[in-house]
């Protein structure tokens, strides 16, 4: 009995196809009674739903559903918990169409607007890995550098707007 542990399933598939079972099942059933007879009972089964066939609906299914949910539609429901459930249950279709159209309007808007505003992020400066101190010496650096070229220029004797003014 230890090796029929978990066999019903290994049947199942032997039944369905035979050529794909692995050939330690199949040595298992022809040894094994019980195996073998549940796998016969399987086939048994098989064969007689094959010949199954489902009968053809009433032709006055349709209006015979029609009447009863007329019915159910206008049996006042006991309490609020069933009339909420006959609601949903027996209601229009249409009834939520505008709830779930402007649920669904907010979360675009809202999702919309969130990923705009992540990705129009601006990005601060990034830093340089100078120092303060170092960048205001050079600012100076710079300036003095300037202030020299503006001195240079007013210093020339040699320029010719002097020139016309004193003749």
């Amino acid at each position: 009995m230890n090796k029929c542990a978990g066999m019903e399933t290994k049947l199942a598939d032997m039944l369905l196809d035979p050529n794909a079972a692995p050939a330690k099942v199949k040595s298992h059933v022809a040894e094994c009674e019980s195996c073998r007879k549940d796998l016969d009972e399987l086939r048994a089964t098989m064969a007689v739903l094959d010949t199954w066939e489902a009968p053809e609906p009433s032709q006055y299914f349709l209006s015979k559903l029609d009447a009863r949910m007329r019915e159910e539609r206008a049996a006042p429901p006991a309490g609020w918990l069933d009339r909420l459930r006959a609601r949903f249950a027996y209601g229009p279709p249409m009834h939520a169409r505008p709830l779930a159209a402007m649920a669904l309007t907010v979360t675009l808007l809202v999702g919309g607007g969130t990923y705009l505003g992540v990705t129009n992020w601006e990005q601060p400066p990034a830093p340089t890995g100078e120092a303060a101190v170092v960048h205001d010496l050079q600012t100076l650096d710079n300036n003095a550098q300037l202030l020299d070229q503006l001195e240079s220029i007013t210093d020339n004797p040699n320029d010719d707007d002097d020139t016309q003014y004193t003749q």
